[in-house]
């Protein structure tokens, strides 16, 4: 048995207005944790992570996989919608991953764009996904954020920071809608490639809905993402047997805080999260 693991973290998206400052830091701070336990780690960080890498990658590590193997894949970095462009979701929206070229040509990695990467995995192969981002806010451009604020920022980017006016949803009126209504459930692009009966897990760094949000943080001097800092603090006081129910039952003592009103998700079979971390 293998254990193999992708961690992408991006800090900068040119042309949006909306650089984060943790998400590299996340990513290095995973993959020592994974290399530490034993996995292979590749990493894609920043100006690497570009749509068409991020797709390779994810290729590479699922078409490499056999049964018994166990993949982790982490996501740091922000999350948007766009329209939806085959009609497969109820609220005409697509959940996205953002890559580094998000705005300057690559576009967003979509949820149905991500169904067809891991649709290659092979039977039997554990998955555990890691996402802090988050897909809730508004449509509208947001102010281009301060590259040195200390202030916790949601790592969320609306669509009008990256898409052209004209395919923005709108509102019977035809103006641009203010806000979208999304789907329950969907707290991460990667949500719909889980097989619970196949031992899948998916870590969140929130939950869904309006005003919930990963954030970026300063955190004792560092940036980091809220939940990738406070997920590695408790794992690290965590005994050895420690299970998933367990870790995200630590985690939730921390998040969310009148700091990061986030609360974090746990999603996959009772007796998957039953299981021991990283085993």
């Amino acid at each position: 048995m293998s254990k193999t693991a992708l961690c992408i973290g991006i800090n900068n998206y040119p042309g949006t207005g909306m650089d984060l400052q943790g998400c590299v830091n996340d990513a290095n701070d995973w993959a020592a944790v994974l290399q530490a336990r034993g996995y292979t780690v590749s990493m894609l960080l920043d100006a690497q992570a570009t749509k068409a890498a991020m797709v390779q990658a994810l290729t590479d590590v699922i078409g490499g996989a056999v049964s018994g193997d166990s993949l982790v894949i982490t996501f740091s970095g922000h999350g948007t919608y766009q329209p939806d462009s085959d009609g497969d979701e109820a609220d005409g929206l697509d959940e996205a991953l953002c890559p580094y070229d998000l705005q300057t040509g690559g576009g967003a990695l979509t949820d149905d764009e991500i169904r067809v990467l891991f649709a290659a995995r092979k039977p039997k192969v554990r998955l555990l996904l890691i996402s802090d981002s988050c897909h809730s806010g508004t449509v509208t451009r947001a102010a281009p954020s301060e590259p040195e604020a200390d202030a916790p920022r949601p790592r969320f980017m609306p669509m009008g920071n990256w898409l052209p006016q004209d395919q923005l949803p709108r509102t019977r009126s035809g103006n641009v809608a203010a806000t979208v209504s999304t789907t329950p459930g969907h707290v991460s692009a990667f949500s719909s490639v889980l097989l619970k009966q196949q031992g899948d897990l998916l870590l969140s760094g929130c939950k869904e809905g309006p005003n919930n949000f990963s954030y970026d943080a300063k955190i004792s001097g560092r940036f980091n993402g809220a939940f990738t800092y406070y997920a590695l603090k408790t794992l690290k006081a965590l005994p050895a047997t420690a299970s998933y129910a367990d870790w995200h039952k630590a985690i939730s003592a921390y998040l969310p805080s009148a700091s990061y009103p986030q609360s974090p998700q746990i999603f996959g079979a009772s007796a998957t999260r039953k299981q021991k971390i990283f085993g």
